[in-house]
């Protein structure tokens, strides 16, 4: 087989959320696809700063993070964009005026203006992310930030918030009242497409691996699907397979069935 490139989410897909491990048999696959001649990308919501140890549980042979906001490949960096000073600012009061708990998301680390939150998610969130998590002032913020999230009840300006935000960011529906606002033009799709160009590979040659609503336009992109065990459903229509979940070396056997192994 030519080379392939290989584009994996983390929570759901090469993580798994019930163990928080990644599993042995996917290790072994990245290794065997890699000698095979194919190049593996981590291709993730998460920005730099919030891979956190999945760095430490894979190898690929790049990193494309916050929704297409940054892509690195090999040590190289291929993108990467924040958000310019005075689009922050009028996040940042849109966010409060709204009353939402907001967190915003950036190479250096994650941002919030209260060490609490209303939301058992929010705290949680804040919990499972401490060491790079900031609280303060937003109005005091210089540090550079790719993308932001947040939750919502029936306390929020939830459509108040939408036409201040839109149609400058996509907000994604992640289920819970819990929303992740991506910057227009930008997706798990836009961030493929820096790398195919950077190898000088189509879209045939690509194979994505998803199980959530934010690998929608990676799914509707690229035409070799790969749809975990566990998944959303609407990611249903855009599969050309399904493989087994996380737990159940979902990875390694759809590698092994497709030929990349």
């Amino acid at each position: 087989m030519s080379r392939k490139a290989l584009f994996f989410d983390i929570d759901g897909t090469l993580l798994s959320e019930l163990t928080g491990q990644v599993p042995e048999s996917t290790t072994r696959a990245f290794e065997k696809a890699r000698r095979a001649g194919h190049l593996l990308f981590v291709n993730t919501g998460r920005t730099w700063a919030c891979l956190g140890k999945i760095k430490d549980l894979v190898e690929p042979d790049g990193w494309l993070c916050g929704c297409g906001t940054y892509v690195q490949a090999e040590g190289r960096d291929l993108y990467y964009r924040a958000m310019p000073e005075q689009q922050r600012k009028e996040v940042c009061r849109a966010l409060e005026a709204a009353n939402v708990d907001g967190i915003l998301e950036g190479i250096g680390g994650c941002y919030v203006n209260s060490p609490d939150s209303r939301f058992e998610q929010g705290r949680g969130i804040r919990k499972a992310m401490a060491d790079i998590t900031k609280t303060g002032d937003w109005s005091q913020l210089s540090d550079p930030i790719e993308k932001f999230c947040f939750l919502a009840d029936e306390a929020s300006d939830f459509n108040g918030l939408l036409k201040e935000i839109q149609p400058e960011f996509q907000v994604i529906d992640r289920g819970l009242g819990f929303y992740e606002c991506v910057p227009a033009g930008h997706s798990k799709a836009t961030a493929i497409d820096q790398v195919l160009e950077a190898y000088g590979l189509s879209l045939e040659d690509a194979y994505v691996f998803g199980d959530s609503t934010n690998d929608l336009p990676m799914f509707v992109h690229v035409p070799n699907a790969v749809l975990m065990g566990r998944h959303d459903k609407e990611l249903e229509p855009y599969a050309s397979f399904v493989t087994k979940t996380v737990e159940e070396d979902g990875i390694w056997y759809a590698m092994e069935q497709l030929g990349l192994l």
